[in-house]
């Protein structure tokens, strides 16, 4: 699969990334599928909008 930049998009490891299946792109950047979460095997714990690994980012506010 190539990219704008003509890279091809891999997994890590080495496997072709492709675009509907794995991740899709919304206002410029990269969201990654649950199928593909699920693939990869592991949580990264950045609150992926398709998470299936039920991790919920809590951002907390900052007092002023």
């Amino acid at each position: 699969m190539a990219t704008d930049s003509g890279k091809e998009l891999e997994s890590a490891s080495g496997n072709a990334l492709e675009e509907g299946a794995d991740y899709y792109i919304e206002n410029g950047l990269y969201v990654f599928t649950a199928d593909y979460l699920r693939k990869r095997g592991y949580c990264c714990q950045s609150g992926c909008r398709h998470c299936p690994y039920g991790f919920a980012r809590v951002l907390s506010r900052t007092e002023d």
